[in-house]
């Protein structure tokens, strides 16, 4: 009679899952194997970073950024390797952890997705998953730097934001139209603000230029049109700027 529980009783770990998951990975990773993950995590996360200042695009290029991914990658897989096994450790790291506040302004959105690869490096190094982390960080890396280097899913034609000042006495409208029509397929005027006390009139406009249009000559002939006033055409791609005063 006594015999049925204790069989279930002996069976009951057995069907946890989170028992099952802890028993799988109670043997802790020796001295070598600890030199070997950290050494691994951060070449696979110096790839990571050579992928991400190869296909960078823009001028605000950031040497502390791609160091943070290193140091990010590698810490990560040192975290996963002190919680492996162990539960308790592993919800004590967790409210450690979430009392901490990062705070950064990332210049890209791509940025985001780096941080998002080099932590997901970290975890598959930390999870000793070493074969998973050799085949799918390098493809990943791989894939990105094609895309850049094909340029897929860019836009056709060059888009600006463009802001010129003129006199309050200027009637725009009729002032910018041959510039406009001459230079560029697309425009849209979003803002009208005085400056200056009143004596001058910012306008803001979204501007799509013309295949084969010149930056150059399209500034001058807005200067040419608001009296030699401020003109200031800014990228919206790489955040270049042209500017005329």
């Amino acid at each position: 009679m006594h015999l049925l529980p204790r069989l279930l009783l002996a069976a009951e770990p057995a069907t946890d899952p989170i028992a099952r998951v802890v028993a799988d990975h109670a043997d802790k990773p020796g001295v070598k194997e600890i030199l070997f993950a950290i050494l691994f995590s951060f070449v696979l996360n110096a790839l990571v970073a050579w992928t991400y200042k190869r296909t960078y695009r823009g001028t605000r290029y950031s040497q502390d950024y791609v160091h943070t991914l290193l140091i990010l990658g590698t810490c990560v897989t040192l975290v996963i390797l002190v919680v492996m096994g162990n539960m308790a450790t592993a919800f004590g790291m967790f409210a450690a952890f979430s009392i901490i506040r990062f705070r950064r302004n990332v210049g890209q959105s791509r940025d985001i997705g780096f941080i998002f690869l080099a932590m997901g490096t970290g975890l598959a190094v930390g999870a000793r998953q070493y074969s998973l982390a050799a085949i799918t960080v390098p493809l990943v890396c791989a894939i990105i730097f094609l895309l850049s280097r094909a340029d897929l899913f860019s836009s056709l034609k060059g888009s600006h934001l463009l802001r010129i000042r003129v006199g309050t006495d200027v009637d725009y409208d009729q002032a910018f139209a041959a510039p406009f029509a001459q230079h560029l397929s697309h425009q849209s005027l979003r803002s009208v603000e005085t400056v200056q006390a009143g004596l001058m009139t910012e306008l803001r406009y979204e501007v799509t230029l013309k295949e084969g249009a010149a930056i150059g000559e399209f500034v001058r002939a807005l200067q040419a049109a608001n009296g030699n006033n401020r003109v200031l055409l800014t990228c919206v791609g790489d955040q270049s700027v042209v500017e005329a005063e």
